[in-house]
């Protein structure tokens, strides 16, 4: 008979961190797609709050992610899509890094406060918003189809008897 595992093991770390970086990174994107239209200056230091916090947050995920790798890959009937989610996730993460160094420039040096640099970070925010979204979907793959660490009851669920 299976016993419930204990909840805090390694390779539940990664979805508990995982999604308020995703969260962030979307609507630092948001924010700042909204800041170039918008004349108020509420909406660009909030992206730009959003941002840090967000970068912050995708190195803990790709972190955790890392523990859960050698833990959840020995049971998973397709291991490339693991090895396609972390790669996605470390070009996520340097992304998202890039647009927060070119954010801090525009910010701290005024020779690059022009709208022409305001919209290439946006559009730097974007593409990585795509791939964040690839790699969720990837990421979900894993747990809901190959049910990547997660504990699978018998059939007969005695575990919580």
């Amino acid at each position: 008979m299976n016993e419930i595992p204990e909840f805090w093991r390694t390779e539940v770390f990664h979805p508990l961190s995982v999604h308020f970086p995703i969260v962030l990174l979307l609507l630092a994107f948001l924010f700042k797609l909204i800041a170039l239209w918008s004349a108020r200056i509420t909406w660009e230091q909030g992206g730009r709050f959003l941002l840090i916090l967000g970068v912050i947050g995708v190195w803990i995920a790709v972190y955790t992610g890392d523990l859960a790798d050698g833990i959840v890959s020995r049971n998973l009937c397709d291991p490339t899509i693991l090895k396609d989610h972390e790669n996605l996730a470390l070009a996520t993460a340097w992304i998202f890094t890039a647009a927060l160094l070119l954010e801090l420039i525009i910010t701290y040096v005024d020779l690059f406060k022009t709208r022409v640099i305001s919209i290439i970070l946006v559009i730097i925010l974007g593409a990585g918003s795509v791939v964040l979204s690839y790699t969720g979907h990837l990421g979900a793959q894993l747990v809901y189809q190959q049910a990547a660490g997660v504990f699978v009851p018998s059939q007969d669920c005695n575990e919580f008897n």
